[in-house]
């Protein structure tokens, strides 16, 4: 019985230790990549009516981004939107209490333009940080490219009087093959 209980516990540890050498491996070929870029949110947009603004091309710098991670694209497993966060630069005090809704969608040459993140219902107590709620969707082919479009789609409830400038930070988990492992 002594031994029979022995070769439980040897089994029991190596398969301890095989989930811990794969987690500990797991972190070593996932890594963040953060992008930041900006809109302007006009004065008098119509209420109750979506308004779409484009933000310019943001480069990727992926291939840079990689190879500072030891890996490149073809080792590319996924890339995931962790989270996107949304803050008023200007004015100071402003707060994201004139949005009802706002809707992000991602776009790069040859590739569908897909929703990547959204809110709905914002209440008017928000501030001036509102953090998206974003997809699940795999943004390989978006993130690979040298550069990729975000366009900003939002319904106010509200006129605003003056402009709102945001800063839109963008924050992707990359799930690689490290050295192609």
């Amino acid at each position: 019985m002594t031994k029979k209980y022995f070769t439980y516990i040897i089994v029991l540890s190596i398969l301890v230790l095989a989930a811990m050498k794969c987690k500990k491996l797991d972190k070593l070929t996932q890594f963040d990549l953060t992008y930041h870029s900006e809109i302007t949110i006009p004065a008098g947009i119509p209420v109750a009516s979506p308004y779409n603004i484009p933000t310019p091309p943001i480069t990727t710098n992926s291939s840079e981004e990689f190879e500072n991670n030891n890996t490149h694209s073809d080792l590319i497993q996924e890339i995931k939107l962790k989270s996107l966060r949304l803050e008023i630069t200007d004015p100071a005090n402003g707060t994201f209490s004139f949005l009802n809704k706002v809707e992000i969608f991602i776009s790069a040459d040859g590739l569908a333009e897909k929703k990547i993140a959204w809110r709905n219902n914002i209440p008017d107590s928000v501030g001036g940080t509102l953090d998206l709620i974003t997809t699940e969707d795999d943004l390989k082919e978006y993130l690979i490219q040298d550069t990729y479009k975000l366009k900003v789609r939002t319904t106010t409830d509200e006129i605003l009087t003056r402009d709102y400038t945001v800063n839109i930070t963008a924050v992707f988990r990359v799930n690689a093959e490290i050295l192609g492992i």
